[in-house]
């Protein structure tokens, strides 16, 4: 999906309509692309918010406070992107967290699978046309740096906020003498 996105980026920059594999990349696939990108961190950054403000789920937070957010906001990334673990001081194993990091891995994991069949459908059928003098090669280092480029500034942009709010207002606080 970065990829697709890297080469919708340089297209853009090029000037000229993004090509993969000898096929053109179009508003579908990008859409597609996009919606694969999102979805596993809207589903993460939703069910994370649920968590810090329903009720029945604060027993469950050893570190009341800013560290709280971040142990939530661990457990959900880990569950929808990879092995489902949690931070020491939350305690997952409650009917709360088993239903919604369930949802998470649902969503999580699985929501991606349906973009990227679409964009494998819509790539399929259509056919490969020579590169042209504008086209933008994907086999070099040039392009490794963009597409690197790319995933750490939409890694960046989706998460560092979330993720730096939690150490941010602890460090606040304990300057201003309140420890958790």
């Amino acid at each position: 999906m970065y990829v697709l996105l890297t080469v919708f980026i340089v297209g853009l920059m090029v000037g000229r309509t993004p090509e993969y594999l000898g096929k053109k990349i179009e508003a579908g696939e990008i859409k597609m692309a996009t919606l694969a990108v999102l979805i596993p961190a809207v589903t993460i950054l939703l069910l994370s918010a649920v968590a810090a403000v329903v009720e029945a789920n604060a027993a469950s937070i050893a570190n009341p406070g800013p560290h709280g957010l971040s142990e939530i906001l661990y457990a959900f990334s880990s569950g929808a992107g990879n092995n489902g673990s949690a931070f020491a001081g939350l305690a997952a194993n409650t009917p709360f967290y088993n239903l919604w990091l369930s949802v998470a891995m649902l969503f999580g994991r699985f929501g991606v699978i349906v973009p990227a069949l679409a964009i494998a459908g819509s790539l399929a059928e259509k056919k490969i046309s020579p590169p042209g003098p504008g086209t933008f090669p994907t086999t070099g280092w040039l392009f490794v740096i963009l597409l690197a480029g790319v995933v750490l500034i939409v890694g960046a942009l989706t998460f560092l906020p979330a993720l730096a709010l939690g150490p941010i207002v602890e460090q606040l606080l304990m300057l201003q003498g309140t420890t958790f």
